[in-house]
């Protein structure tokens, strides 16, 4: 099976199986990522909450999730576990991370060109009918959320 096709489906089942734990712990799951390194596989998660995620929480999310991802083994082989906050560059993945973040400086990538380019640095406007806006030196873009390869907070 193609990397990418296991890698989407491995995100997306251990999101459903995640996601109301995180959620019961008054956290957000952000982003799952599972990613092929050097050291072997690893499956990241990365978590968010009012007044920012502190170690304490990653390691109880970690224990807790560890038990859940043995019981019901949606990852192939072997793989390390990695659960962190977002940090200050935020990945933005959902509808509702766009409005939350309306105002603020944003770095988006998409799959295919829009107006000549894939890569976006600027302010984000906002978001109507998935279709983010953005304003890139001065001028306006037009983004459908569908297009967007990655996308994340531009602080630093």
């Amino acid at each position: 099976m193609d990397f990418e096709i296991l890698k989407k489906d491995i995100e997306k089942r251990v999101f459903e199986l995640v996601e109301p734990i995180t959620a019961y712990n008054d956290m957000e799951l952000v982003l799952v990522e599972f990613v092929k390194g050097p050291r072997g596989n690893t499956l990241r998660l990365i978590l968010d909450k009012e007044g920012g995620i502190t170690l304490d929480d990653c390691t109880r999310i970690s224990r807790i999730v560890s038990d859940l991802l043995d019981v019901h083994d949606p990852v192939p082989g072997s793989y390390n576990l990695e659960v962190s906050s977002p940090g200050i560059n935020r990945p933005l993945v959902k509808e509702r991370d766009y409005k939350r973040f309306s105002g603020e400086k944003v770095f988006v990538q998409t799959q295919e060109p829009i107006e000549g380019r894939k890569r976006f640095k600027g302010l984000l406007k906002g978001i109507k009918d998935s279709m983010i806006q953005m304003e890139v030196d001065g001028k306006p873009f037009i983004i459908p959320l569908d297009l967007i390869k990655k996308a994340r907070l531009d602080i630093l």
